[in-house]
């Protein structure tokens, strides 16, 4: 795996926080580089990375990237709390380690400013937090990981576990909701509205099952339950059994290469094709999970066989650089203005797939992350 560090110092080495040479969402869009998710997920990355190697040239750089975006008292450039996007909580958590390792008040008082958008994001009739404001009444599997394990890590470090039920009742509504009894999968949105022009009217479900999306559930399902306190261990056991059910769903689907597919039950579709970023993201979770003892040990090789897949796969040198293709850019439902994310199989298939986008490379070196923890044992 000496490629992956190879690859990840390349990146590294480009990237700034004005140009993260990853976001090619922005850099197609030609606008400053703002407060988001997908540098969130790069950056905490990078910390892990940290975490296992003590290399401090990976502390520094992560450091670097959020104190750039961070002011003195606590606010962040070009982040507003009000606009209650919940992907934008996602980066917060890369404030929990930062001010543990630096000391910096600014961290602390940033991650308090995050948390003034969850205290009042707003919910579903079920409880749980609208993906956006601009989508009312929506839950997504994406808004999963974005929120939850940044809500659970400040109300367990910070608030005495006073919010940490509701929490775990979020899951358990996504759980009653959302997942298809035939397949165990989960759809990748629903509208408790039942209004949505993508929603099923009787069920408020979206019409597929999307990899990332789910993807980004087992990555929130195994990242709270890592992080959920010790007397919530009925919970924890709760959750460990519906993430154990959802995985034993997805092997179903597992691609002989290791990969999944885009739209996850439908392989058979000559248009479908391996997607790496949901891949690499299953790869992590399944190793992470027989780490921290959610999934026994011989789930592993699934893990490992994932990645083994995208790097034969996606993973190739062009012009003495390294890069890692087949990444779906972006994928959503709506809104009302935008009718061409509709949820269909065809929907999914139009979106661009590119290369080195964050959402695939983070998820790829937390997978590498996972080897490193093995073969340290």
């Amino acid at each position: 795996m000496e490629i992956l560090d190879r690859y990840i110092n390349e990146l590294l080495e480009k990237s700034t926080p004005q140009a993260p040479i990853w976001n090619i969402e922005k850099i197609r869009s030609g606008k400053p580089s703002k407060w988001n998710y997908i540098d969130g997920c790069m950056i905490k990355a990078i910390l892990e990375l940290y975490n296992i190697s003590k290399e401090e040239r990976y502390l520094k750089f992560a450091d670097d990237f959020i104190d750039y975006f961070v002011r003195d008292d606590g606010s962040i450039d070009s982040y507003d709390p009000k606009e209650f996007n919940i992907d934008n909580v996602n980066a917060g958590k890369t404030l929990f380690e930062l001010y543990k390792l630096t000391g910096k008040e600014k961290y602390r008082k940033a991650i308090d400013t995050i948390y003034s958008q969850v205290k009042e994001q707003p919910r579903t009739k079920e409880g749980n937090f609208w993906h956006k404001a601009i989508y009312p009444n929506q839950v997504w599997l994406d808004g999963m990981y974005m929120g939850q394990p940044f809500y659970m890590q400040y109300e367990v470090e910070y608030n005495n576990c006073k919010n940490c039920m509701d929490s775990f009742n979020q899951f358990m509504n996504v759980h009653r909701i959302m997942r298809d009894p035939k397949t165990g999968l989960y759809y990748h949105g629903y509208d408790s509205s039942k209004t949505i022009f993508w929603a099923d009217k009787e069920t408020g479900l979206s019409k597929n099952f999307w990899l990332r999306a789910l993807g980004w559930f087992a990555m929130a399902l195994i990242d709270t339950i890592d992080i959920m306190p010790e007397h919530m261990s009925e919970q924890k056991k709760v959750l460990a059994d519906i993430y154990k059910d959802f995985i034993d769903s997805m092997l179903k689907f597992q691609d002989e290469s290791g990969m999944w597919y885009q739209v996850v039950n439908m392989g058979d579709r000559p248009e479908n094709y391996l997607e790496a970023s949901g891949s690499a993201i299953f790869a992590y979770a399944i190793m992470k999970s027989t780490r921290i003892g959610i999934l026994d040990e011989s789930y592993y090789k699934y893990g490992e066989k994932a990645l083994n897949g995208i790097c034969e796969k996606y993973i190739s040198e062009k012009n003495g650089e390294l890069q890692m293709d087949g990444i779906c850019l972006v994928a959503g439902l709506g809104p009302e203005n935008n009718p061409r994310r509709d949820g269909t199989f065809e929907y999914y298939m139009s979106e661009p797939v590119v290369q080195n986008d964050a959402k695939g490379v983070a998820p790829l070196v937390l997978a590498y992350i996972e080897t490193l923890y093995k073969n340290k044992k």
